[in-house]
C-alpha cells in the first residue's frame, strides 16, 4: 500500500471514530428482540446519505447470510481492505475472496449497524455496529463471536457503492449491553 492510500485511510479511520456519535438502543443487536426504542430511519429529520447507507449495510447482510464468504468478498472494492483480530490485513478482492470462503451452512456472520455518517461530497461514507458469527470448532462444537465493526463505503465511477474498508475487533459478548437504553428511557 502506497503512502497516499496509508495517509488517507488513516485520515478516514480518524474521521470515523471521531464522528461517531452513537444511537444507543436505537436498532435490535442480531438475533436479539426489537428494541421498544425508536428507528431511527423513522425519523422524518433523518439525513438521505444515512439511509443509503443503512440500506447499502441490509443488502450487504441479507447476500452474506445467504451465499456467505462469496458474497461477503463480492461487496469489496478491487483496492478494498479487510482487518480482522489476529490476522494480517487483507489487501484487495482477491486476497479477501480467498479468506472468505465460508459457505452460509458451516458459518453464519450476522450484524447490526449502529449508526452511519455519509461525508459532505456524497460518495464515501461509513457505518459500524454489532456483529456476531456463529460457527463450529473442530469437534464440532458451537463457537460464537461477537464484536463491534466498522464499514467505510466509496461510490464506483460506475455509480454502485463498494466496501473499501472493513474492521472487526472482538468482545465479550456481554459487552453488546453497552449500548443499550435501559427500558424507560
Amino acid at each position: 500500500m502506497c503512502r497516499t492510500s496509508k495517509a488517507m485511510l488513516m485520515g478516514l479511520l480518524t474521521m470515523a471514530l471521531a464522528a461517531a456519535a452513537p444511537l444507543h438502543g436505537q436498532l435490535p443487536e442480531p438475533g436479539g428482540v426489537a428494541s421498544s426504542a425508536p428507528n431511527p430511519l423513522l425519523d422524518p429529520t433523518v439525513k438521505p446519505g444515512k439511509i443509503l447507507l443503512f440500506d447499502l449495510e441490509a443488502r450487504f447482510a441479507k447476500d452474506v447470510a445467504e451465499r456467505g464468504g462469496a458474497a461477503f468478498a463480492d461487496w469489496f472494492a478491487e483496492d478494498g481492505v479487510a482487518l480482522n483480530n489476529g490476522q494480517s490485513p487483507l489487501l484487495g478482492r482477491v486476497a479477501i475472496a480467498k479468506s472468505a470462503n465460508w459457505s452460509p451452512k458451516a458459518y453464519q456472520l450476522t450484524w447490526t449497524p449502529t449508526d452511519a455518517l455519509m461525508g459532505p461530497s456524497g460518495d464515501m461514507g461509513y457505518t459500524w455496529g454489532h456483529f456476531e458469527g456463529r460457527g463450529k470448532d473442530a469437534n464440532g462444537n458451537p463457537v460464537t463471536t461477537s464484536g463491534r465493526y466498522m464499514t467505510v463505503w466509496r461510490k464506483q465511477p460506475d455509480g454502485a457503492w463498494k466496501v473499501v474498508l472493513d474492521a472487526g475487533a472482538n468482545e465479550p459478548a456481554a459487552a453488546g449491553d453497552c449500548c443499550k437504553v435501559p427500558a424507560g428511557n
